[in-house]
């Protein structure tokens, strides 16, 4: 540990929850030097929604670099891009009824919201941004301007202008619908909201504290943002690629955004790749007028497109999410019941919950105490009071009721109680899927 101690920024954070050096990872476990062995439920903050070293995705991706596959392209037209771009287009977008054309930006989320902040006020010639409290796009200056963290925001060293901060769904109470303030500020000249270029929105937001938009609601912005010809931008960064249950996380709610964008699990593998998705009457850029030298990362071309023929071919997968989903509502239902005392909720959706504490400290305890047990779980929230559940999509049944056991346990342990844990009910019996 005494390098990182030496030259290691103070910026490091994940390190500073989970003290150990890890040297290997396997499915849903990571390793340690010492061959100790950890549950892993943050996933790479939801990149890794196919677990550690997928050895479908390995073996084309050694495949591809022992026959001196292209590494890296910028923007030109290779082998792997062409055969990502047929997979997602046949196998995503075209079941989906979603005519989007596919920008490739620099590799992480951050850099793919920037493109799209910008496409959309290039388009209307608008400058302002409607985004949303708790909100979180990162931290790059135009994706942290429409972040509402006051920890990233005041890291910022200039002001951060251009967008303009509405409540989000349940901000003002379950029974206020905050797109009816929209859309009155956006009917009247005099509100002091300029008439944006664009909205950006997480449909569950997860750094903010897995706060939940419902279906209603994302309707109902989408019916505002027509009205006012304002772009709707859905950033799927980490609500994307199958953590609610559907590949994006917007078809439920049956909207369809102008501008998406796309990253974390995108390349399957947690290879940095990163695309925005829009309608085709929106593509004016000018060739080169927004562009990065790693747009192209030709490793996550190959694993993305194996992550969508295995997975996304047919709805196996976006069934067991579901049944998975159930399964850890019912667990945290079943937990707060117990242990609440008022100071625990639930919220959040398919394998994209969390146990929204009281405050951060009682969060805290819980991932420390959780860690002690071989967990590996972070929290989430503006006060870093929620418990964010993160783990493997593919996760199976034992190693899922593992980890909720865990959590359990450190909640007892941190909550005083005594008795144990109750023996669990053959939930996964009961809730099979036919093969």
């Amino acid at each position: 540990m005494k390098i990182f101690e030496e030259i290691e920024s103070e910026v490091q954070s994940y390190a500073r929850s989970f003290p150990r050096v890890f040297n290997k990872a396997k499915g849903v476990f990571l390793y340690d030097e010492e061959g100790n062995e950890y549950l892993d439920f943050l996933a790479g903050a939801g990149t890794l929604n196919y677990g550690h070293n997928n050895p479908i995705f390995k073996e084309k991706l050694l495949d591809y670099i022992h026959n001196d596959g292209i590494t890296h392209g910028l923007d030109l037209h290779t082998k792997a891009k062409g055969e990502f771009l047929e997979t997602f287009n046949e196998k995503i977008l075209k079941p989906r009824e979603l005519d989007y054309v596919v920008q490739f930006t620099g590799p992480t989320g951050t850099n793919a919201v920037e493109a799209a902040l910008k496409l959309a006020r290039n388009v209307t010639g608008r400058e302002n941004i409607i985004a949303f409290t708790n909100g979180f796009h990162g931290v790059s200056l135009g994706s942290l301007a429409a972040t509402g963290n006051s920890h990233h925001r005041g890291a910022a060293g200039v002001s951060l202008s251009g967008t303009s901060r509405i409540p989000f769904d349940g901000y003002l109470g379950e029974d206020i619908d905050t797109t009816a303030y929209l859309d009155k500020v956006l009917s009247d000249s005099s509100s002091g909201v300029d008439l944006p270029a664009a909205v950006i929105v997480e449909t569950v937001q997860g750094e903010g504290g897995i706060n939940a938009a419902s279906f209603e609601w994302l309707k109902n912005l989408q019916t505002v943002c027509r009205k006012h010809e304002v772009l709707l931008i859905v950033d799927d960064i980490q609500a994307g690629c199958g953590r609610t249950g559907t590949y994006f996380s917007f078809e439920e709610a049956g909207i369809y955004p102008d501008i998406v964008t796309m990253s974390k699990s995108l390349g399957g593998y947690g290879l940095p790749f990163a695309v925005v998705l829009f309608r085709p009457e929106l593509d004016l850029w000018k060739p080169g007028e927004h562009n990065g030298t790693f747009r192209g990362n030709n490793f996550a071309f190959v694993t993305a497109k194996a992550a969508i023929d295995h997975y996304w071919s047919d709805d196996k997968l976006s069934k067991e999410i579901k049944r998975k989903g159930d399964y850890i509502s019912s667990r945290l239902e079943a937990i707060i019941e117990k242990y609440g005392e008022g100071n625990f909720t639930t919220r959040g959706r398919g394998m994209f919950q969390g146990i929204n504490c009281v405050n951060g400290d009682l969060a805290g305890k819980i991932t420390r105490r959780a860690f002690k047990h071989n967990l590996i779980i972070e929290t989430s929230g503006a006060e870093d009071h929620v418990v964010k559940f993160l783990c493997p999509l593919v996760i199976d049944d034992e190693n899922l009721k593992k980890g909720m056991d865990i959590v359990e346990q450190a909640i007892k342990e941190v909550c005083g109680k005594e008795d144990s844990i109750p023996e669990e009910k053959d939930y996964f019996d009961n809730q099979k899927l036919a093969s």
